[in-house]
């Protein structure tokens, strides 16, 4: 609750009126429910993870996972090869030390082949978007269709919705060669400011490739009025140092108290969740329902003891120990929901956003009026069979703020014993805040339809 105490002029009266209503706890509703731990686990694709400092004032190094031998500042580089599948993430803020600097920050994907034979990395998918002016911040209602991909707010937003859609965006190639011993560009890519007010740009970037051989990469930062030429970007890479200032370093795992999870620079583990071989799955009894946890954290497993967080491989000092919030990560769940009973029952999936809670409960709890604090935006992905039997793929974007409930995603009325498949996917997108859950609930009428 922001307030403007210009008026105030000592009247020790008025602060006392608003002080109690400062105070008053917001409303909220309890959903008494089962909360699951997420069926399946994460793969072993290794992920490129480039979000701190989040952001970028002054030029350097973000993220090396080149060898440190023969580089000014050995601490840079942790030492990482790639081969056959990985993700290249990043997600990086533009914002000027002077605000009358509108130099054009450059965000540069640096490869290097220390083999002696070719190396081909293929670019499976990929995409790349400013929040100016490809994909601005704005207010959009909690629900609406998106199966033509045209409704999006913020970068990272726009490019989970692409990959979601197996994109790879125009002006990425297909395939990008690497010599023996030689370097190359992923990517040369601007965050301009000029004519911004505020001086402020972001900039986010998912790719999912698959290299032929071993090769080193790393996320480097310049600044210019023209792309930096590669060997420009070797200089950076060989001379420079990490970039300042700084993220605010993380809270150690198991200290106890507020958590600062801090932001990732580093190879995490895992860049997709699915649950392949998954078991019917009973419907909940009529007027009940369960949730399933969808990027659960430390400080936030919603009683279920399950931490979804990819772990790092390599990380920097000073940076998230994991990769709290999954940014990028695919969820592909598949539900094969049975109606084990002998009545017609009609089920409801939703995405929520219960308030965070990490030990168990009884349940659920949501803000009778959701405060204007936005926890989720991003889309999915729904493929299901109707009750006509008819094939269905549906791409639905969300808008949730802390606490809210959400809408149904999909209704459907299952048959005595039938077993229906649903297939839920999303990626989770980058500025979101987690946890959220995927709430399957039974109607209380068991003759319903939908």
């Amino acid at each position: 609750m922001a307030i403007d105490f210009r008026w105030w002029r000592g009247s020790c009266v008025a602060l006392a009126v608003i002080l109690p209503v400062m105070a008053q706890a917001p409303e909220t509703i309890e959903a008494p429910q089962q909360v699951l731990p997420l069926p399946g686990a994460l793969d072993q694709v290794p992920v490129f993870n480039s979000n701190s400092p989040e952001i970028v004032q002054r030029p350097g190094i973000l993220l090396s996972t080149f060898p440190p031998a023969g580089k000014a500042t050995p601490s840079a580089h942790l030492d990482f090869p790639f081969r056959n599948r990985f993700d290249i993430f990043a997600h990086h803020i533009a914002r000027p030390l002077d605000p009358q600097e509108r130099t054009t920050l450059y965000l540069g994907i640096l490869a290097y082949n220390p083999r002696s034979e070719p190396v081909t990395v293929n670019l499976i998918h990929a995409a790349s978007y400013l929040s100016q002016p490809e994909a601005p911040f704005h207010s959009l209602p909690s629900q609406q269709v998106n199966d033509l991909g045209q409704i999006f707010a913020g970068p990272g937003d726009r490019v989970m919705l692409d990959i979601l859609r197996q994109r790879r965006q125009l002006g990425w190639p297909a395939q990008v060669l690497i010599p023996p011993r030689r370097y190359a560009l992923i990517a040369n890519l601007p965050i301009p400011v000029q004519g911004l007010e505020p001086p402020l740009n972001g900039r986010s970037l998912l790719i999912r490739a698959r290299s032929s051989g071993e090769i080193y990469l790393a996320s480097l930062a310049r600044f210019g009025h023209e792309p930096p030429t590669l060997e420009q970007w070797q200089q950076t890479l060989i001379e420079g140092r990490l970039v300042t200032p700084r993220d605010r370093p993380p809270t150690p795992p198991h200290q106890g108290g507020k958590i600062i999870y801090g932001r990732v620079a580093g190879v995490a583990l895992g860049s997709r969740w699915h649950n392949p071989q998954q078991p019917p799955i009973p419907i909940p009894a009529a007027g009940t329902a369960f949730s399933y946890p969808i990027s659960s954290l430390a400080g936030g497993r919603l009683g279920t003891g399950q931490v979804q967080t990819a772990p790092l491989l390599r990380r920097y000092p000073d940076t998230a120990y994991a990769a709290h919030g999954n940014y990028g990560v695919e969820y592909d769940l598949l539900l094969p929901l049975q109606n084990t009973g002998d009545r017609p029952h009609t089920v409801r999936l939703a995405l929520q956003t219960p308030i965070k809670f990490d030990t168990p409960a009884k349940g659920l709890r949501f803000f009778a009026e959701p405060p204007n604090r936005i926890f989720f935006r991003g889309s999915v992905r729904l493929r299901f069979r109707d009750d006509q039997g008819t094939p269905q793929s549906r791409i639905i974007h969300l808008v949730q703020r802390q606490g809210q409930q959400g809408e149904d995603l999909v209704r459907l009325t299952l048959q005595p014993q039938e077993i229906r498949r649903v297939q839920f996917t999303m990626l989770y997108p980058p500025d979101a805040t987690p946890p959220q859950v995927l709430t399957i609930e039974t109607s209380a009428d068991p003759l319903s339809r939908s």
